[in-house]
This record gives structure tokens, C-alpha cells and sequence, in this order.
């Protein structure tokens, strides 16, 4: 399955990126660059939704538009694509 999730990019003041998805509560990341920040919330988003769908059986939140998100000075917004895979259970 692939989601689009809006992130939320905040340059931090020792240089690194804070990344978060507002749509999914409690997922955040850093990273010392913008790539290595994407690429770390994609992994966080991603265990975020596995655990929601297999552990909670929860309804994976909708995509909020990224002009409806509202946004701190210095912060932007880069849409992530997060693909998982869901393997069936072995008992």
C-alpha cells in the first residue's frame, strides 16, 4: 500500500531537519541534511502505519491537504511517499 503524507520541515539551529507528519501523531525525525530527514520519517511513517494496521487494526488517518497545515516561520512542507508492505500473519 502507498500513502502521501504531508511533512512538516523545520531547520533546527545546530544545522540538522526536523521532519514530522502532523497526520500521524507522535511521527517525527531528524536528520543532519533534508534527505537524510525525509528519509528518516519515511521509515517512521511507515512503522507508524504497520503498527496501527496490525497491532490496533486502527483507521490509518487521512492526508491533510499541505495549504491547510498551519505553519511556523522558517517551516515548510515536502509531501513523503510511504509504501508498506502488510505480510500475512503465519498462525
Amino acid at each position: 500500500m502507498t500513502f502521501t503524507y504531508p511533512a512538516v520541515i523545520t531547520p533546527m539551529e545546530n544545522g540538522k531537519v526536523h521532519a514530522s507528519v502532523p497526520d500521524l501523531v507522535g511521527c517525527t525525525a531528524e536528520g543532519n541534511d533534508l534527505f537524510d530527514a525525509l528519509e528518516a520519517l519515511r521509515e517512521e511513517a511507515c512503522e507508524w502505519i504497520r503498527i496501527e494496521m496490525s497491532e490496533f487494526e486502527g483507521d490509518i488517518p487521512f492526508s491533510s491537504a499541505p495549504e491547510d497545515l498551519e505553519l511556523q516561520e522558517g517551516q515548510s512542507v515536502r509531501m513523503i511517499m510511504v509504501n508498506v508492505k502488510l505480510l500475512p500473519d503465519n498462525d
